[in-house]
């Protein structure tokens, strides 16, 4: 008899609840013990960190295969032009409902207003010298046309060694556009070559996926170890509106745009969909989650290839709804905090550069921090007052990088509806 395998995304889960009890449990017996410390910064920290490095190294080539062939297989700019305009037409709208939703959450419950001042300044001063480096990273990284303009890369490997995602996308797209374009030999020799670097990326990942468990729970046990829910009682009111506001976002408005637009039950989706969760929550990374949800979307879900390929590569970066809902969330949080009241026009302005943001913000983990720092700027709140918030980001970037992922299956799920399957895929169902 075969024995049978425990599911991936179990096998996680199991290693998730590993992490998070075993780091509590020690958090209480050991507390500060310099064993405690030793073994995070020797042992698991290493473990989790070359997990994420493994699959960061495996970004760049996936992510230029996948979206090069998502747009070579289109077979025309007539599809391409239909997939893209669909895709950018999700991204504006259900990021703007994202961030409605988290401003109209932060005004209903005001979580600013809450925080203990002598608490606040000892968070702040704990945290000074990492919030003035992101600070001077937001100043740093230009504005307005000046970002337009570095997405079209002068040099495309100068861009991939600097991990600039989407000057590496723009690279991706026009070199698929010339794919489509190019009837030539020569061209299908370079398309099978592209195809060739995918098919050799996922094999690549599929083996670094392989020990996702365990790094799983050396990630988790981490942050339960060093911080328990101490600060997470701190900021209470914060980490509540934030949470809760993500929750209404995934559940309520998906399951609509899942059910509405999308023509499949939720149930099904977001059951097919628990792998790439899983790994989202787990790696706080849109871009680290990329391999696991294109296998999603095309295994589970069944989604046509292109499509999912095309989406998702643009959508790890370009499309991140629970990005976009937390900044919102925390421009108004520490503008409470500070006293400062931002009038209508003020946080129309925060939504529209929120929704920007949720488009550029590297997928990576804590990615927006620098954002909300400029947007703190542009409205006149202490941009420094981010310091208040990163004891208990990582966890609020794994909540928020989890609907980022899901956003983004549910946005192939959407431009898919009305395309034709793969033929692949279209010959099998009619054999079966």
């Amino acid at each position: 008899m075969a024995r049978r395998t425990i599911p991936l995304h179990i096998q996680m889960a199991i290693g998730f609840a590993v992490g998070l009890v075993g780091g509590l449990l020690v958090y209480v017996i050991a507390g500060d013990a310099p064993w405690l410390h030793w073994f995070t910064s020797y042992v698991t920290q290493p473990v989790g960190q070359v997990f994420l490095r493994l699959l960061f190294m495996l970004v760049i080539p996936l992510l230029f295969s996948a979206l090069v062939m998502g747009v070579a297989e289109m077979g025309d700019i007539k599809s391409l032009g239909r997939a893209g305009w669909k895709t950018l037409l999700y991204t504006v709208v259900v990021s703007t409902i994202a961030v409605v939703v988290g401003l109209v959450a932060v005004n209903l419950f005001r979580p600013g207003d809450g925080v203990d001042p002598q608490v606040a300044q000892r968070l702040l001063e704990e945290a000074s010298g990492r919030a003035q480096g992101i600070v001077d990273t937001a100043r740093s990284g230009g504005s307005g046309m000046d970002l337009l303009v570095r997405i079209v890369p002068d040099n495309v490997f100068k861009a991939a060694a600097n991990n600039d995602i989407l000057a590496v996308m723009f690279f991706a797209l026009a070199f698929g556009i010339g794919l489509v374009l190019t009837h030539t030999p020569g061209a299908e020799k370079v398309k099978g070559v592209v195809q060739g670097l995918f098919d050799l990326s996922m094999t690549l990942i599929d083996l670094v996926i392989r020990m996702a468990p365990w790094a799983v729970a050396c990630l988790v046990f981490n942050l339960a170890a060093l911080f328990g829910w101490d600060l997470l009682l701190r900021l209470g009111a914060y980490v509540a509106v934030v949470f809760g506001a993500l929750a209404f976002h995934g559940i309520v408005v998906y399951s609509a745009v899942l059910y509405f637009a999308g023509g499949m039950s939720p149930w099904h989706f977001f059951n097919k969909s628990q792998e790439a969760m899983v790994m989202a929550f787990s790696t706080a990374s849109s871009n680290a989650t990329l391999p696991t949800a294109l296998k999603v979307a095309e295994e589970d879900l069944k989604l046509p290839r292109r499509i999912s390929r095309f989406v998702l590569t643009i959508g790890a970066t370009a499309n991140q709804n629970g990005t976009a809902l937390f900044e919102g969330v925390t421009v108004l949080f520490l503008a409470q905090f500070f006293g400062i009241e931002l009038g209508l026009g003020q946080q129309f302005m925060v939504m529209l550069v929120c929704i920007l943001g949720g488009i550029g913000t590297a997928g990576v983990p804590a990615g927006s921090l620098p954002v909300i720092a400029m947007i703190c700027g542009m409205v006149g709140v202490p941009p420094e007052g981010i310091g208040l918030i990163l004891g208990v980001d990582r966890f609020l970037d794994m909540c928020r990088t989890t609907l980022n992922v899901t956003g983004d299956l549910v946005a192939a799920t959407v431009v898919s509806r009305g395309e034709p399957q793969d033929e692949t895929v279209a010959t099998d169902t009619n054999q079966a």
